[in-house]
């Protein structure tokens, strides 16, 4: 079976509560939920994780490469922009790798419009809110 890992960064657990005017108000559960089925239909295995700690963020990615995973679904939150160990762990990955982010990062602050991760993503997805899960779950199912 296919497996795909998704992993959320920092603060996402308060989906649904913070900022949902500009995060929506789906919980971080709704959306594991709908990925968890989308999968299922699709005939895929999928491991949705979520931390606040780069580290542990590094370890999931790190274990990927050895347990089958074919692609990682990534929404690095806040170290989207600062952390060059998690691309570094990314590239070292050689499953495809789909960068998604809630908001439009590029019309928000100038800090956000860069990303260390969309260097080594094979595609990124910005701005559709939670449904951005699922179209970067749906182009891993059709490869």
């Amino acid at each position: 079976m296919n497996k795909v890992l998704v992993l959320h960064g920092p603060n996402l657990n308060l989906l649904g509560t913070r900022q949902p005017e500009v995060y929506g108000h789906q919980t971080l559960e709704d959306i594991n939920n709908d990925l968890y089925q989308a999968a299922a239909v699709g005939g895929w295995e999928i491991s949705c994780r979520q931390s606040n700690h780069e580290g542990e963020l590094i370890d999931l990615i790190q274990a990927a490469r050895l347990d089958g995973t074919a692609a990682i679904i990534i929404n690095p939150a806040a170290y989207t922009h600062t952390s060059v160990a998690i691309l570094d762990a990314l590239n070292a990955f050689d499953g495809k790798v789909i960068e998604v982010h809630l908001s439009n990062v590029h019309q928000r602050e100038s800090f956000r419009h860069h990303s260390y991760v969309s260097l080594r993503a094979d595609g990124v997805i910005a701005g559709l809110g939670s449904q951005g899960y699922r179209a970067a779950l749906k182009a891993v199912m059709a490869e």
